[in-house]
């Protein structure tokens, strides 16, 4: 007998089927072309708004300055050791997103991500090149590869490189001068991370908006996964009345005689949907509720005379009352409950935090480190000195005097390494390494103690600032 040969594995991997969605007309559309022009605009336009600040800072409005360590923002401007503005915002784009997710499903994901937004306008740069549905599907489906076929597809890809490039571009614009930049960037004078920079980002989005689209959402994304422990039987979100659609207008029970639901099967719904998804067939990891299909099935219902809103913004919990005969919740009451107002009380608290620490912080500052190598110096009077390296920090912007003083229990002396005086200067927007000396008399109590404790002054002599910082003076006692 014969070994029989052991079958070939099946495959797990599947070929992207591409999605070809069809054009359509709607309020929510609508929404979406808004959302994408402001987005873009912000984007693209950003870099080039200007904001005085003085002859001695920058005056580009928003600029992080990676080579000093700045973020300018408008009139913010936030120091290396400020990052907790930073991550207080940061900590505010969770919670907004928490919430919008809970209240209204993946909205950011149908509307402003990043990846939603430059999708749309690959897919609207492919429709205006190759035409609606229809004649794209052709074109794909068309095995010759014939001169119209090459024309049209070198056409869009350049297209789309050309804003590809325009998106890398725009991001480094964020990181210098934007205007010397753009010059440099032509003379091939610009640093190499530049165009390396606009290398990567140029690719990742001619891929990512060209040609994976609804692959990143899916795989690459990790939200889809999350937003299920952010959402409830009350979110709003996109919908089929099911009670009322069903059953659809070829189905077998329609057949059978059973009356019709409103539903004609018409596939408006799918073929509008960028997911390439049926929402009939009721919530979805990949739906990104962009209400697209809401436009399409609601135009369908305009024209045979149905009510509108067999898709729809909608809970749970109000297609259940629905099908009782109940009226669905108002919407109010879906978006004030206690998932929402936890998410929007933390929200507002760490916002009002951040203003308030963004009003109460000094014009000045600085930090105390004292030197630990050696701990203390024995001086020819017998006198004890500790040293320290301490840093100053300007805000303004102008050069500001900064007198440096100390305060303790036992009288101590005050000498800045490098000049006689106790005042330095401090340039605009600038910070400064002094070395300070503390000196402790022979024979006085914090020249024998083992630690004393002083506080280190440092006062603006122009409008009279002051800030301080505590720290100890190392005496004898310490051998």
């Amino acid at each position: 007998m014969a070994d029989s040969q052991p079958s070939a594995p099946p495959s797990l991997y599947a070929a992207r089927e591409p999605i070809f969605p069809k054009r359509v007309y709607g309020k929510f559309r609508n929404l979406k072309w808004v959302i994408m022009i402001v987005t873009l605009g912000i984007y693209y336009l950003t870099p080039w708004i200007r904001w005085d600040r003085g002859p001695e800072l920058p005056d580009q409005a928003v600029l992080v300055d990676l080579a000093h360590r700045r973020f300018f923002f408008f009139w913010i401007e936030i120091w290396p050791h400020e990052f907790y503005f930073v991550a207080g915002l940061l900590v505010m784009a969770g919670l907004g997103l928490f919430l919008f997710t809970s209240a209204l499903g993946r909205v950011w994901c149908g509307y402003a991500c990043p990846q939603t937004v430059w999708t749309d306008l690959f897919i609207l740069v492919e429709r205006w090149i190759e035409g609606d549905r229809n004649a794209r599907l052709r074109l794909h489906r068309q095995k010759k590869l014939d001169g119209r076929k090459v024309r049209l597809r070198l056409t869009k890809w350049a297209v789309w490189l050309l804003i590809a490039v325009a998106t890398g571009g725009a991001w480094v614009f964020y990181f210098t001068d934007a205007p010397t930049l753009l010059v440099d960037l032509f003379t091939l004078q610009a640093h190499p991370i530049a165009y390396t920079t606009i290398a990567i980002l140029t690719g990742t989005t001619f891929f990512f908006g060209g040609f994976a689209r609804e692959q990143i959402c899916i795989y690459a994304c990790p939200w889809p996964r999350i937003q299920a422990a952010m959402m409830d039987e009350d979110t709003l979100t996109v919908g089929y009345r099911e009670w009322r659609g069903e059953p659809r207008k070829h189905s077998e029970a329609v057949k059978a005689g059973e009356p019709q639901g409103d539903c004609i099967d018409c596939m408006a719904c799918v073929n509008v949907c960028p997911m390439g998804i049926d929402i009939r067939d009721g919530q979805q990891m990949e739906c990104i509720t962009c209400a697209l299909c809401i436009d399409a099935c609601d135009d369908i219902m305009a024209k045979i005379g149905k009510p509108r809103g067999l898709i729809d913004y909608m809970a749970l919990t109000d297609e259940q009352r629905e099908r009782e005969g109940q009226p669905p919740k108002p919407v109010i009451k879906h978006i004030l409950r206690p998932r929402t107002i936890l998410y929007t009380s933390l929200w507002s608290l760490v916002g009002v935090g951040l203003l308030f620490a963004l009003f109460i912080r000094a014009e000045i500052d600085m930090t105390v480190a004292p030197v630990r190598n050696p701990t203390f110096v024995m001086l020819s009077d017998g006198s004890v000195r500790n040293t320290y390296e301490v840093r100053l920090r300007n805000k303004h912007g102008e050069t500001r005097p900064f007198t440096l003083s100390v305060r303790g229990e036992e009288p101590i002396r005050l000498e800045l390494e490098g000049t006689e005086d106790t005042t330095v200067d401090v340039g605009a927007n600038a910070q400064r390494l002094q070395r300070v000396y503390l000196i402790a008399p022979a024979g006085s109590e914090a020249a024998q103690a083992e630690r004393s404790d002083v506080r280190l002054w440092v006062e603006d002599e122009i409008n009279g600032d002051r800030v301080y910082k505590d720290t100890i003076f190392n005496g004898k006692a310490n051998q």
